[in-house]
């Protein structure tokens, strides 16, 4: 059960990118910042990560690509969650990507991306921004 208050986070590795030290850095240090994590481990499809956020009624998920298929892993996230009608959750995307494929991710709806070296306090600062206070009791 969710604490009242405390914004949910997903934090997921799709694709068949196995490298997750930065997801868990970003994981355990929004965990220290205040928010409720779950994370789902390496090798997630996106219905597995659109599943689990459902699931786990979050606010919140934080993709993690290494891989480069960053726009082709997101689409699919994006697109499983409209078709669930769960496209109130915030979509974050994390990891490598390139300058040129930022304005991409964004016109699909990703809220924010964060590459690599943000500070978590960054990020934790911009979903507290972005979620409202409703969707936390």
């Amino acid at each position: 059960m969710a604490e009242a208050g405390k914004i949910r986070v997903l934090i997921a590795k799709p694709g068949l990118d196995g490298h997750e030290r930065g997801a868990r850095v970003v994981a355990y240090g929004l965990r220290d910042q205040g928010f409720e994590v779950v994370y789902t481990g390496l090798r997630q499809t996106p219905e597995q990560i659109v599943n689990a956020a459902i699931q786990e009624d979050v606010q919140v998920i934080g993709l993690s690509v290494l891989s480069g298929a960053h726009l082709t892993l997101t689409g699919k996230v994006i697109e499983k969650l409209k078709a669930r009608h769960a496209d109130d959750i915030l979509v974050l995307v994390g990891g490598i990507v390139p300058e040129g494929d930022m304005t991409a991710l964004r016109d699909m709806g990703v809220a924010g991306i964060f590459t690599a070296g943000t500070r978590i306090s960054a990020i934790a600062d911009f979903i507290r921004s972005r979620v409202s206070q409703d969707s936390r009791v």
